[in-house]
């Protein structure tokens, strides 16, 4: 064994102990760490002949990137509906890393751990036995996921096994939406529908919904043809929903794959006062959750749930690998979902679920949409803003009261100025025509305190950018 190898196996306790130091050092002060760090530049590191070890290695990348380091995870990045990390998602991820199994094999504890974890998610949601559910990398190939399947429906409506066959068959489907998630574009491209497959119908006015009416005769004129219908449980903008109990009962009459976007919209589920909005999800064919958003776990998590395993099966199968058993007879994850060689990613789940419980959550969730719905009310009660939408659970869309043709430079320099100052992060949208600023709670570490910070920036920001 390389010298250096062994010598710091031999001192693994002491330098777990200086990792676990440095990690506490940091967590204790991400409230006052700037939420979006400086851009900076760096010369190029070249790959040393001869290492100095594991100790070494955290001091030189304490040197060099210690002070670019920013409190992304904290309670005020409310910019990419980004959750932080719980404190046992933590220890979670951690041990995941220690372990370091391979989640694709039948091994009894990583199977039934990823098998525990998604039975309370489902439990959480309050969705039917009916859903079996996988973890993967993100929202973005949860709904790769979701759609791939789907994919295999449509050709077995039409008498083809495009998993064998490939996407001849299906040159000219096409897949219907209102406001699709631009993850779910992307996937089709990757699934070789292509971005143009998407056919958006139109809302219902000053809504992000899909018009039932509308949905209806597009239906009615396409009657018996296989199609794909993605419905939003939470839009990025607004938080809107689709009607998803009416297009149940479309679903019923029309016979359509439905895919329901519900990344962190699902999440209304954990509040008595908002599980209505995801009533009809249980007839979705397939549903996306992401689990680093409301769940507040690491990045590299989402669940694909779906009541179809013969199709997931028939997609994601590994055929005509020995070494890796027969996919009819031994049920690995791997067989179920786009990776083979898959981190254990349910486990920060499983702690975090262990811990907090469905109670836990519901105050985690109801915390963020009654703190986003007092940031809502204070932008409408001032006259420098206006609100663009009904607060509906954890997204507010607001702009700044200017001229219109003021409006694009205004909000992007007001975003700047709050990038810069380090204690917020919002996002730039687009919003019925409107250049807007949103801004997303979903952080299980946000509080009054927060707020109060964020709403004093955003008002002395907006206030000297007016002077100017």
């Amino acid at each position: 064994m390389n010298k250096i190898i062994r010598q710091d196996l031999q001192e693994v306790d002491a330098f777990l102990q200086e990792v676990k130091d440095y990690s506490v050092s940091h967590l204790l002060e991400i409230d006052a760490l700037p939420v979006k760090a400086a851009s900076a530049t760096f010369e190029r590191l070249e790959l040393p002949r001869k290492g100095k070890g594991a100790s070494n290695a955290l001091q030189q990348f304490n040197e060099r990137y210690g002070q670019h380091l920013a409190g992304n995870s904290g309670p005020r990045n409310w910019g990419f509906v980004t959750g932080g990390a719980t404190l046992p998602a933590i220890a979670g991820d951690w041990l995941t890393t220690v372990f370091d199994m391979n989640a694709a094999d039948k091994d009894t504890a990583p199977l039934q751990i990823e098998t525990e974890t998604i039975a309370m998610l489902r439990q959480l949601f309050g969705l039917p036995e009916a859903f079996s559910g996988c973890f993967v990398t993100g929202a973005t190939m949860a709904n790769f996921a979701g759609l791939a399947i789907a994919r295999q429906w449509l050709g077995k409506q039409l008498g083809v096994d495009v998993a064998q066959e490939g996407m001849a068959a299906l040159a000219n489907a096409k897949i219907v939406s209102c406001t699709p998630h631009s993850s779910t574009v992307k996937s089709l491209a990757m699934l070789g529908f292509g971005r143009n497959a998407m056919l958006k119908l139109s809302s219902l006015p000053e809504r992000e919904s899909i018009d039932i009416k509308v949905l209806k005769e597009y239906l009615e004129a396409h009657k018996g043809e296989p199609l794909i219908v993605v419905a939003s449980a939470g839009t990025v903008n607004t938080v809107d929903f689709d009607d998803l109990e009416a297009i149940a009962e479309l679903k019923n009459e029309y016979g359509f794959w439905l895919h329901v976007d519900a990344a962190f919209g699902a999440f209304a589920a954990c509040v008595a006062e908002h599980r209505h909005l995801l009533n009809g999800w249980e007839a979705a064919d397939s549903i996306t959750i992401d689990a680093h958003k409301w769940l507040n776990v690491p990045y590299d998590a989402a669940m694909i749930f779906t009541r179809h395993t013969d199709l997931q099966l028939d997609t994601f199968k590994n055929a005509g690998a020995a070494y890796l058993g027969d996919p009819a007879k031994d049920f690995k994850y791997s067989n179920y979902t786009p990776e083979n060689s898959r981190r254990l990613r349910a486990l920060p789940a499983w702690y975090t679920l262990v811990a907090y419980g469905a109670d836990g959550y519901a105050d985690i969730v109801n915390n963020n949409i009654q703190l986003a719905r007092r940031l809502g009310a204070l932008i409408q009660e001032n006259a420098a803003f206006r609100l663009l939408a009904p607060v509906r659970l954890c997204v507010v869309c607001f702009t700044l009261n200017v001229a219109d043709e003021e409006k694009q430079a205004a909000t992007d320099a007001l975003i700047k100025a709050l990038d810069e100052s380090g204690k917020v992060m919002l996002t730039p949208t687009v919003y019925q025509g409107v250049p807007a600023i949103r801004a997303a709670l979903v952080n299980w570490r946000t509080e009054e305190n927060d707020l109060s910070i964020v709403w004093e920036e955003i008002k002395r920001q907006a206030a000297v950018l007016t002077v100017e």
